[in-house]
Formats: C-alpha cells, structure tokens, sequence
C-alpha cells in the first residue's frame, strides 16, 4: 500500500489495529462535509474522540467503560438541545447521528460494534445529499462508501492479515456487481419531487429578488457563479439582445424599487404582444433563483412545460410561477428579440408609472423641468426626451463602477441627486433608476425591469453560461402609439457591457487571483472543463425528470407510456435480475475451486502408484509420503508438490494452479507405473 511509503510501521500493526484505524479514517473522511453544517462543539467533540480512539488504537490500550461513553452521550444531547432546542428535525438528527458514530467507535468489542459503526455511516452518506447534490459531493461520497464497504470486507474475514488492497479490491467488485440495480433503480423508479429537488441548502445564495436598491445589483454581480445555461436550437442571437427578463419593478418610495402589488387590468388586445421576424428557440437549465419569475429571453411567447410548476405570462411580460423556484429547472421556449409591447392609447394603469415619492431627490427634478422647458424639447415626442437623457449621460462624465460606494448614507431623501448631479459614480441600477426618475418628473411612465444581460462568448458544451455577474437593471418608458419601449442607460456609458457582454470582474479568490496571474489561458480552460462536467452531470442525472422517464418508454415502443407500464417494465427488470442471481448461485454453488480440482487429479494419480491421499493432507505432506514409499525414482514428483505447495500457500501464491505442472505431474505418475 502506498501508506506504507510514509510510515514504514504501517505494516507491522497488529491486525485488530490496523483495521481500526483504516476504519477512523474513514469515518472522517465521511463526517468532513457535515463540517460547515454541524454546530462547532460537535466538530471538535467528534475530532477529540476520533483522536482518542486512535491512540488507543496504537498504544493498544484499554477501551474506557460504557459510564464514560454513556456520559459524553448525555452531554452531546443536552447540547444538541441547546443548540436547536429540539432533538427532532434534520439538523438535530444529524448532529446526533455523527456523535453517535464517533461514540460507537469507543465499543469496538465485537463485530456487532463495528457493523453498527458501518450502517450508521451508510446513514450518515445518505445526509449529506439533504444539503448537496452537487458532483464533488457525490464523488467524496462515493469513496465513503468503497471505504465502509473494505471496512465491512475486513469484518469478514476474521482469520490471517488480509491486505488493505485485496480487501479493497473485492469491496469495489461487490459494488460494481450492484451497479447495474442502481442504473436500472435510477432510470425506472417514478419521480417523486421532493425526493430529488435540489436542497433548499444548493440554492444560489445571491441572486435576482423582488426588490432593488441602490447597490444591490452590484452585490449580485459580485457573484461569478452560474445563473442558467442556455443552448439556441438554431441561430444564435448578438449579445446586445440577450435580456433576460425578471423582475418588473415600478413601485418607489424613494430608496427601494418593488413590483405592483396586483397586475393593473388593461385591454389584451390594445396591449399584446407584437412581434417582427422568426422566433430564437432555445433550451434553458435555470439554477434555483428564490423567487416565483423565470428570466427567460425577451419576448418569449411561448408558455414553458415545467413539472411541479404552473408558468404565467404578465402583461409586463413577466414570466411568474406558482411558487418560488427551489429546484433546478429545464424548460424549452423560444423568444422574439424584435418586438413591441404594451398598451398604444394611454390607460389608468400607467399613472402607477408616473407615481414619484414626496420630498426626494428635489435637485433631480429640478434637472428634468428644466430639461423639458428647454425650447429644444418645447414640442419634442417621448423619444427624444429618452435620447436627450442617454445622451446627457453619455457627455456628462458618468463613471461605471461596481464599487460606486454608499448613496443617501447622510440624506437618503438625495440618493439619487447624489448620483446624478455630484458624484455621477454608479453601476447598472444607479443609471436605470435615475433614468426612470428623471423620465417620470416629465410625466413619462417609465419603470425599472432586472434580470441579466449577456453570456459568457463561447459556448461551454454546447450551453452559453450566464453568470450572476451578469445581473442587470435596465428601464422601460412609455410612448403612445408604441407601446413600452426599453432604454438600457448603462449601453450610454460603458457599450462594451452591451454589445459584447463585458461585464466588470468581480475580486477573485487567492487560489483564483495567483493562477489567473500566472497563466489566465489555464484559469479558463479549467473553469471550463469544470463547468462543461458539471453541466452534464445536471443534465444527465439532476435534470432527469419523470418527463424522460416517459419519453424512455416511448422509445422502447409504447404508444401511450404511464405509470402503471413505467411500474411494470421496473418490475420486470428486477424480477429477471433476481432470476439471474439466483441461476448464478445456484452456478457458483456447484463450481469447485481450479485448487481443489488439481488437488483431485493430483490424488488421483498417487492413488494409481499405491499412495495414501486424504482430501485434507497438503502437498508438502503427500510429498514427504512419496519419497518414504517411492524413494529417489519419486524425486520429480516430490520437486512438482513442493512446488505446488508453494504456489498455493507461500507469501507469493499463484492466483491460479498451473494446468502444465498438472499435467506433466499426471504424466509422470503414469510414467512410473509402467516402469514398476
């Protein structure tokens, strides 16, 4: 073993102390990821008795009585309680399960013990995907597991100083002999939801949400992990058309940007939508979002097939489900990217677009009433009025930054005159909502929209990846006769946010930071490499849905597949697995041993020359009986049962008898009979 490299004295352990140890490690090694999840007094009491038990172990010393183990029990309780204030639900159940173990360890007496030890860390394997289904999770678990069953191996076989490898290796056949009944279980077994929804625990921790501040969007940004994939079914749109459209945000009480409360009424057929050119279709994976919208491509109009969700188009074209969206999902749509929306003739329900907070931001208002009484503008329709304030942006000196700093920190009635008349410092929120502000002092509806805006430029896998990075907040104002329009001020100032998806890079971490430094190109390729992996493991074994499930059964040639046929094919399958392990048993009962089978033929050939053989008696002592019976005329067959006593029981055995010694042994005897 390659422990044996780096402590040479690994080998000379006493077996009972091997094993324990061997069993220790794997115990940590299945408890580490709970780490992050445990309360910081069961990490260390589980630590100190791992460690405790292990200089046991090498000092071969005494186990300490069950009042001490029944002791840190009462203990480990009283603060799973004071911790949780129960000791019921998955946080305290967990906690006592891996203290539990830990205390197991302390009573290895007997067997019993340690098989108890082996199923609470089948257990314990199976918590960790209450947390995580990711696929590092999934490959450290999976080693837990070759580790528990070597463990379990070694259990079996009480008698010697069986290796750690032989031990390993028939661990790893068993589970392979089983791996057919998991991808059949997999692939067959109905979809239950909350089963096999991702844990509340993988869902993004920043993200879009219902509401916008200044600066939130920015913290998002920080973000550089995946929001969705998504792979075009055909031509792939320019960046600047990518909006993904979230949250409608038209509510502001002068620091924070919410949603109506009730979606107004308006004639659907004064405000459909209007569309010009052939639909972009597209696949999407959504990661978990915590909120009940779908970011799909402006303006997709077709209604997504989601199971366990009910998907709803607003007239804002929002895109909202029943509930919020705590799972992975993976839909099909297909989008208009040139299109027009919205009432044509003004309506009561643009004045909520209208609507501006008493007493905030006077200077900005200022801004706008002076802007519109310009005689320029004297007669000037809605979009010049929006041109004119792009391009005030444009000329005005403003700056793109994500770390524009804290806005309204000493009035925050001037937030936004602070970012538009002063300091002129913002990121894509502070541009949209002093865009829509300035838009409604000239008595313009306007609101803001969020979302995300771009991918990454090459497809990874087929997928275009878009980050949380590429979170953005951009605005819609109204125009009679056309409908809502969108105005992106952030393409004012920075353009290359827009037309090429350049989004501003969040700090990276130290490992992230040193490699990038050395050799950006590998810091790519392998974030790459990384992603395309894991989106297949989400597309293949996280996203496969009852839906597939289905469209499996078709495959296999039935018309109108159901439950009751998935049930049926799953039940057959098992029936003729289980038939065929029994006709393999009943095979493997009747097979004798390739050793006991030369053993016969070796027997046998003695027998013919006159010579006592047992079935129990060894080659070395049939060959010390030859030579008493036969003398030196016998001295090739002795040579041949040395031999074979070597093979068989020396520190380098044979995984096999040798047919050709066999035979030249049988030939020999035969050989010798007709001399006598």
């Amino acid at each position: 073993m390659a422990l044996s490299l780096y402590w040479p004295s690994w080998r000379h352990l006493p077996r009972d102390a091997r094993d324990t140890l061997f069993l220790l490690c794997v115990i940590a090694w299945t408890v580490l990821p709970h780490v992050s999840h445990l309360p910081l007094w069961c990490s260390f009491l589980t630590a100190a008795v791992l460690l405790w038990r292990t200089r046991m172990a090498l000092a071969n010393a005494a186990l300490p009585s069950r009042w001490v183990v029944v002791g840190v029990l009462i203990l480990a309780a009283g603060l799973t309680l004071w911790s949780f204030r129960t000791l019921l639900g998955r946080e305290p159940g967990i906690t006592m399960a891996v203290v539990l173990m830990a205390l197991k360890t302390l009573e290895l007496r007997a067997r019993r013990d340690a098989f108890v030890v082996f199923f609470l860390g089948f257990f314990i394997i199976l918590t960790h995907f209450l947390y995580s289904q990711s696929l590092p999770v999934a490959v450290a678990m999976l080693v837990s597991v070759w580790g528990l069953l070597t463990a379990l191996v070694l259990a079996h076989m009480p008698v010697g100083q069986p290796g750690l490898r032989q031990a390993s290796a028939l661990a790893a056949r068993t589970a392979l002999l089983g791996a057919p009944i998991m991808a059949l279980m997999f692939v067959l077994f109905p979809r239950i939801g909350p089963l096999w929804g991702v844990p509340q625990d993988g869902v993004l921790s920043t993200g879009l949400s219902n509401s916008m501040r200044m600066g939130s969007v920015a913290q998002i940004a920080q973000d550089d992990s995946i929001a969705l994939r998504v792979r075009f079914l055909g031509r792939v749109p320019p960046p600047q058309a990518l909006y993904f459209r979230g949250p409608v945000l038209s509510r502001f009480d002068g620091r924070e940007w919410r949603p109506r409360a009730t979606e107004p009424w308006v004639d659907r057929r004064d405000a459909a939508l209007r569309v010009r050119g052939d639909p972009v279709r597209y696949e999407m994976t959504l990661e978990p979002l915590r909120v009940a919208v779908l970011p799909l491509i402006e303006a997709s109009a077709t209604t997504p097939e989601l199971e366990g969700y009910r998907a709803t188009a607003r007239d804002d074209l929002q895109w909202t489900t029943d509930r919020p969206v705590f799972e992975r999902l993976r839909l099909e749509a297909s989008a208009y990217t040139d299109f027009r929306y919205g009432p044509l003739r003004p309506v009561v329900a643009l004045q909520d677009d209208l609507e501006l907070p008493p007493d905030y931001n006077p200077r900005t208002l200022a801004w706008a009433a002076a802007l519109r009484r310009d005689p320029r503008f004297a007669r000037a329709d809605v979009r010049a009025l929006a041109d004119a304030v792009l391009a005030h942006i444009r000329s005005a000196g403003f700056s793109y930054t994500m770390a524009p700093g804290l806005y309204g920190e000493d009035d925050p009635h001037n937030a936004i005159d602070e970012f538009w008349l002063d300091r002129k410092l913002g990121f894509c929120e502070h541009f949209a909502a002093a865009f829509v502000v300035v838009m409604r002092a000239m008595d313009v509806p306007a609101r803001v929209v969020t979302g995300y805006q771009g991918a990454d430029r090459l497809p990874v896998d087929g997928y275009y990846v878009v980050r949380q990075s590429a979170a953005h907040a951009w605005a819609e104002y109204w125009q009679a006769g056309v409908g809502w329009v969108r105005a992106d001020p952030t393409a004012a100032v920075a353009p290359d946010r827009i037309l090429r998806s350049r989004t501003l890079a969040p700090t990276p971490g130290l490992m992230a930071g040193a490699l990038g430094t050395m050799s950006p190109e590998m810091l790519a390729q392998l974030r790459s490499a990384w992603e395309a992996l894991n989106n297949r493991w989400n597309q293949w074994v996280m996203n496969y849905s009852r839906g597939q499930q289905l469209d499996l059964l078709k495959n296999l040639g039935f018309k109108s597949p159901s439950w009751e046929d998935l049930s049926l094919l799953l039940i057959s399958a098992l029936s003729s697995l289980a038939l065929g392990g029994a006709a393999w048993a009943w095979w493997d009962r009747r097979r004798v041993d390739p050793w006991v089978r030369q053993m016969e033929r070796l027997r046998r050939a003695l027998h013919a020359l006159g010579i006592q053989a047992a079935p129990h008696d060894a080659p070395r002592t049939l060959a010390t009986r030859v030579r008493a019976t036969l003398g030196a005329t016998a001295d090739a067959l002795v040579d041949m049962l040395y031999t074979v006593d070597r093979q068989r029981y020396s520190r380098v055995a044979a995984s096999r008898p040798d047919a050709t010694l066999t035979r030249h042994f049988v030939a020999t005897a035969r050989h010798l009979l007709r001399a006598r």
